[in-house]
């Protein structure tokens, strides 16, 4: 008789999460739908001659993708983003962790990458060009500088924030201070360390569209700036909208890896 009373408020619990699930999931589709509706309308109207409908955007956007442009532009496209990604997260972590370990390291490293962060980097990419060229280099060189500094200073502030209760738990305890760093300090920093890469892949992919449409023209930036000087603009639209597509996708499963992962608590709000 016990157990049945207990398990009643358990299965309303777990009903009650499964509808606001539901209800969550709902308005973000409905949102997605309004908004579609609303450039629907507006490519009707048009508000714009280069303006074309979402209906002929998504036309074009399936026979590119059909015909294989689509998937060559990103094949292109992701070659700097994953090694500029993997560059950034391999010495972003690394200085980061030292920043925040180090007063030192951090008083020498936080003023750069800080001026980086707040840096015009739509100004800067020019630059790279005398010196990097217009190969591979330069397109990665841009997304090290768009996604590094995100990467640094969000682990810095993960192992500077990291709980001083902990830390004293385990120098109680007679932990070493390679210990306190490997047992306590990255555990515990590991979620917002994972949330810095998660917004340093998202700035990187700007980084890589922004190269190729100031440096050299090669992949997704191709396709837009190609189309675009044809005045095929359902074409360029459907470039732009696979661009944010793609990004939304790739940064929401990298939200999902992190709740899953490393904020289980936050599992209800998804």
């Amino acid at each position: 008789m016990t157990s049945t009373t207990t398990s009643e408020p358990i299965a309303h619990d777990k009903k009650r999460l499964l509808l606001g699930m539901n209800a969550v999931f709902f308005y973000r589709l409905l949102s997605v739908i309004a908004l579609f509706a609303i450039w629907q309308i507006a490519g009707l109207i048009p508000i714009s001659p280069a303006f074309p409908t979402f209906t002929s955007t998504m036309a074009a956007f399936f026979e590119m993708v059909i015909d294989g442009r689509m998937t060559a532009a990103y094949v292109e496209t992701l070659k700097p983003l994953l090694i500029g990604v993997g560059i950034s997260a391999t010495f972003g972590i690394v200085l980061g962790v030292g920043m925040g370990l180090n007063r030192m390291f951090q008083w020498f490293w936080e003023p750069i990458f800080v001026v980086l962060q707040a840096a015009p980097v739509a100004a800067l990419i020019p630059l790279i060009t005398y010196v990097y060229g217009l190969g591979l280099a330069a397109k990665v060189v841009a997304v090290i500088i768009l996604a590094l500094p995100i990467i640094v200073l969000n682990s810095y502030k993960a192992v500077r924030n990291a709980s001083p209760t902990l830390v004293q738990m385990c120098v109680s305890f007679q932990g070493t201070r390679l210990q306190q760093v490997w047992k306590v300090i990255i555990p515990n920093a590991s979620p917002v360390i994972f949330a810095g890469l998660r917004l340093g892949v998202a700035a990187g992919f700007i980084g890589v569209i922004l190269a190729e449409l100031l440096i050299t023209p090669t992949g997704v930036g191709d396709l837009i700036t190609f189309n675009r000087s044809r005045a095929q603009y359902s074409e360029m639209y459907a470039a732009v909208f696979s661009v944010i597509a793609f990004s939304a996708i790739s940064v929401g499963m990298l939200q999902k890896a992190e709740v899953r992962f490393f904020r289980p608590e936050k599992k209800k709000g998804i």
